[in-house]
């Protein structure tokens, strides 16, 4: 397979980045199971065969910035034969020393190669770079492939927020500390 280049992204990317399908086909959800009982909550995630396989849209549209300088900081792209193949997008969040993965998109139909991994870690070395400590990533919970990606790469469990997309499916957190 020819070398990934990932570059910052410029204002003439914003096109190619808008026309990669941002969407995903998962057979897998992790199932939240909550149990309340006098003074204690216990709340389980178990991985689930759906019974059959589900498309999903993306729940974090790419929200084009005010400044091209907005872009060129947190934004990464994949390069691959010339043209852009994906991109992730990263925000210094509200809390100290953290930086959020608000998008990892790769084109669906060269997905599973490397590009998403090749992504996450320039994104990584990114935030080390602007001085944070941690990264968190939330993805939706039918989201399988990103899922084993984040427990791949090192990243732990570390929450959920039931209400917090619009499509009403659970968002998970996952978050590595860096360096």
């Amino acid at each position: 397979m020819p070398e990934i280049e990932i570059r910052p992204a410029v204002l003439a990317d914003l096109n190619h980045l808008m026309a990669i399908d941002s969407s995903y086909q998962s057979d897998y959800v992790w199932q939240m199971d909550r149990s309340v009982e006098e003074g204690q909550t216990v709340i389980t995630f178990r991985e689930v065969r759906l019974p059959r396989s589900v498309r999903v849209e993306s729940p974090h549209p790419l929200i084009i910035p005010s400044k091209s300088a907005d872009l060129n900081i947190a934004t990464l792209v994949a390069w691959l034969t010339g043209e852009i193949v994906g991109y992730v997008r990263i925000h210094e969040n509200q809390l100290p020393g953290v930086g959020w993965v608000t998008s990892l998109v790769v084109r669906p139909e060269i997905r599973r190669r490397g590009i998403g991994t090749a992504l996450l870690l320039a994104g990584q070395e990114w935030a080390a770079n602007q001085g944070l400590r941690r990264i968190i990533c939330d993805m939706q919970s039918k989201n399988h492939a990103a899922i084993h990606l984040m427990l791949k790469m090192g990243y732990e469990f570390c929450g959920y927020n039931d209400y917090y997309y619009a499509n009403k499916d659970i968002a998970l957190f996952f978050t590595r500390f860096l360096r």
